[in-house]
């Protein structure tokens, strides 16, 4: 069972994370949330479309602009504590890898932190137990934050996924985060080239079979626009694709830009894996 806020999942029941960037030069929508009331609509739309978890992020994960801690909590803690007065049942996360900025979301209502970057500050582990929140544990091969990869390398990629991530989940629960609230993220294009994020999408399984659940943030990538050689607009199908064939493998939770597409795809496999049943069933019936 995976708890998230008041929120319980199954472990077969796959959810969805929609994407709210509270930053002015996202690589995706370049700012279109970066103002309150496009990112409160934006949060609204994505509830109605199927999504459980909101995910707010104040800093653009690739190279840019410097963002302070301050300018990091200023982005997003008056906005969390907004989105939790309007939707008090959706689950929040918020997208950092600063324990400041952890702990200043949790006061304001967040219920899981989302540490891209593999506990390169291992003080939000414990902002997390102190808070009772939940935390993704995600693999960047030690790569430092909003650093491209060059020419980084593995013995096995999948070998390293998994070493680092079980690593952080254990130590999380060691510190006192609820373990129903530890996720796995293998972290594609986070340390990683083209290859060893399809690698790491193939074996998926792999992490699924650890027993903690896998969170995977596949949406528009650039991993998927090297493979089809198209540019960020043009990654919705590879995204849906990849989507498909992690679903069949066992993640559970999609950090996604587009939800409604997203959640026919997550029922579409939940039907055919015979986790869901179909909506309609009246086909040979009449």
């Amino acid at each position: 069972m995976l708890r998230l806020g008041t929120r319980e999942f199954e472990p077969h029941e796959p959810v969805i994370m929609a994407i709210v960037n509270r930053t002015p030069d996202s690589f995706y929508d370049q700012g279109a949330t970066f103002r309150d009331e496009p990112a409160l609509a934006r949060v609204e739309q994505a509830v109605a479309e199927g999504a459980a978890i909101i995910d707010i992020g104040g800093v653009k994960a690739g190279p840019g602009e410097e963002v302070s801690a301050e300018e990091e909590a200023r982005r997003t803690v008056g906005f969390v504590a907004e989105v939790r007065r309007r939707f008090p049942d959706v689950v929040i996360s918020v997208d950092t890898w600063r324990a400041s900025v952890g702990a200043a979301v949790c006061e304001a209502g967040a219920d899981l932190l989302n540490d891209a970057w593999g506990g390169v500050d291992p003080g939000l582990a414990e902002v997390a137990a102190r808070y009772g929140v939940g935390l993704v544990c995600t693999h960047a091969g030690g790569a430092e934050p909003r650093t491209r990869p060059h020419r980084v390398t593995y013995d096995d990629v999948m070998a390293d996924i998994l070493r680092v991530t079980v690593g952080l989940a254990e130590r999380a629960v060691a510190l006192g985060v609820p373990r129903e609230s530890v996720l796995i993220d293998p972290g594609h294009d986070f340390g990683k080239n083209t290859r060893h994020s399809l690698e790491a999408t193939r074996r998926l399984g792999e992490m699924v079979g650890t027993g903690w659940p896998v969170l995977v943030s596949l949406s528009n990538k650039d991993f998927v626009g090297e493979t089809l050689d198209k540019p960020v607009k043009e990654r919705v199908v590879g995204t849906l694709a990849t989507t498909a064939v992690s679903a069949w493998l066992g993640a559970q939770v999609y950090r996604v830009h587009e939800v409604a597409e997203t959640r026919q795809v997550l029922d579409m496999v939940a039907s055919i894996a015979g986790h869901r049943p179909p909506a309609v069933a009246r086909r040979g019936l009449a």
